[in-house]
């Protein structure tokens, strides 16, 4: 038997109401991101401390413990601690209220945070039935997709601090990793120690950096004479990208404007 085939639903004609765009003035400056890097004992911890009003430290790396007896009464007045034991917790925590009278929170490590990110997904995402050990145990580098999904509920969580105000800065351990380039030969420099698969897809380091408002690096100035090495004593901060090291900042154009100026982030928070 032959199926009849239905007519289409009529066009309607009714003109439907256009909603007016409006537009908005540029607004002001709110909380401001900034991350940063470098090896240990440079002084990212310190100088993050040392910041004008109220912290939080997120202290996962347990510096401020150590570092308690070189801060004058002022930083240890202004300065708070939020303990966190693992993922979930440290999520919830950024999204509770009562962070009001807080001007800045600080992450210390971010580094260490992510560790806590790759606990979480190995401990509630199974494979095959059962759950894995490490994250290199799901095929197909699925383990850094589930990561990469698992981290971003951070990103939003500080975005709305941001929102609200409150700047953000995150501590970063530093590593070594090759840059491919398409224009000649690879090279390499600094990147903060952050997950980044080869291809680029899935990377927590390349995502922090782009929501990042300035990602500075900090290192130590190194002379070679006689064959010897010589560290200054001297902190240089690098707010540029560039060939030895992954680096950005919307305002700052050279590491001159920074070099040993202890009260950089407070410029930058202003």
């Amino acid at each position: 038997m032959q199926t009849l085939l239905q007519p289409p639903p009529p066009i309607s004609t009714t003109a439907t109401k256009k909603k007016r765009i409006s537009f908005s003035k540029i607004e002001d400056k709110k909380g401001c991101r900034i991350g940063l890097y470098g090896s240990a004992g440079v002084g990212k911890t310190t100088l993050a401390a040392t910041m004008h009003g109220k912290k939080v430290f997120i202290d996962l790396d347990n510096s401020l413990s150590i570092l308690k007896s070189k801060f004058p009464p002022e930083v240890l007045e202004s300065t708070f601690i939020l303990k966190v034991s693992d993922w979930q917790e440290l999520i919830e925590n950024l999204n509770e209220d009562g962070w009001n009278e807080i001007n800045t929170i600080v992450i210390d490590t971010l580094t260490k945070a992510e560790e806590l990110a790759v606990n979480h997904v190995i401990k509630t995402i199974p494979y095959k039935g059962n759950f894995v050990k490490n994250i290199e145990e799901y095929e197909y580098g699925k383990g850094y997709s589930y990561l990469y999904e698992a981290f971003l509920p951070l990103l939003q969580a500080l975005d709305k601090h941001c929102n609200e105000g409150r700047n953000v800065v995150l501590i970063m351990h530093d590593c070594t990793t090759t840059v491919p380039n398409p224009a000649g030969e690879n090279f390499l420099r600094y990147e903060p120690r952050l997950s980044s698969p080869a291809s680029g897809k899935n990377s927590i380091r390349l995502r922090v950096r782009e929501w990042l408002d300035h990602l500075l690096f900090l290192y130590k100035q190194q002379d070679v004479k006689d064959k010897k090495l010589f560290t200054s004593w001297n902190r240089i901060i690098e707010p540029r990208d560039g060939s030895f090291c992954m680096a950005k900042s919307r305002l700052l154009t050279t590491e001159t404007e920074v070099k040993n100026n202890n009260n950089i982030l407070d410029i930058l928070t202003k």
